[in-house]
């Protein structure tokens, strides 16, 4: 006999699915770092290279590659996407879930 597993259909932002706080940043912030990370491996630097380059030191660079976000602000993430040799834009939409209306 087999049993039933509930499926539920995410929203899109695991983050939001799973309960964290500010969900919308941290899914800007894990994008951002995805990409950095894979900059940097196509450019086959080491860890102490890739500090130079982004002007932290080599453990900081481990927590990026780690996915140790919560040590780095969004500007941060944004500044490194920078110094890699990228524009950054940042783009507004209309949300896919209402927000609550002010008065």
């Amino acid at each position: 006999m087999s049993k039933r597993i509930r499926v539920e259909k995410g929203s899109g932002n695991v983050f939001a699915d799973i309960g964290i706080p500010n969900p919308e940043e941290a899914l800007a912030k894990a994008e951002i770092a995805r990409r950095i990370n894979h900059m940097l491996a196509d450019r086959k630097l080491t860890q102490v290279e890739a500090g130079k380059l982004l002007g932290i030191p080599q453990p900081r660079v481990s927590d990026l590659a780690r996915g140790r976000l919560g040590k780095f602000s969004l500007e941060k993430l944004i500044d490194f996407a920078k110094r890699l040799g990228n524009d950054v834009e940042i783009r507004l939409k209309p949300s896919r879930t209402p927000r609550l209306k002010v008065a």
